[in-house]
């Protein structure tokens, strides 16, 4: 099992990005899929899941109406497009498949 994600950066309060996490090495289209995130000196906490055919989605209080997760099972590949962010948003951003996680994407939020 493999994931990879991409797309973290450094970005103003109130803007966007877009998280990416391509996946290898399992049925990508039979999986619940997941983000979570870690803040300095903060325990990892879940963001956000989607089923296996994208039909269901979840969030955490903290991001629901500003996130969204979505997910392309021709390209093995799941999404977290955040908007609004907030400096409170400043984490790592992580991948995550049952007990297999990538090795997470910067996101720093700050003017």
């Amino acid at each position: 099992v493999q994931l990879v994600e991409s797309g973290g950066g450094l970005v103003q309060p109130g803007g966007s990005l877009r998280l990416s996490c391509a996946a290898s090495g399992f049925t990508f289209s039979r999986n619940t899929m997941s983000w979570y995130r870690q803040a300095p000196g903060k325990e990892r906490e879940w963001v956000a899941a989607i089923s296996s055919s994208g039909g269901s989605t979840n969030y955490a209080d903290s991001v629901k109406g500003r996130f969204t997760i979505s997910r392309d099972n021709a390209k093995n590949t799941v999404y977290l497009q955040m908007n609004s962010l907030k400096p409170e948003d400043t984490a790592v951003y992580y991948c995550n498949r049952q007990n297999a996680w990538g090795q997470g994407t910067q996101v720093t939020v700050a003017s």
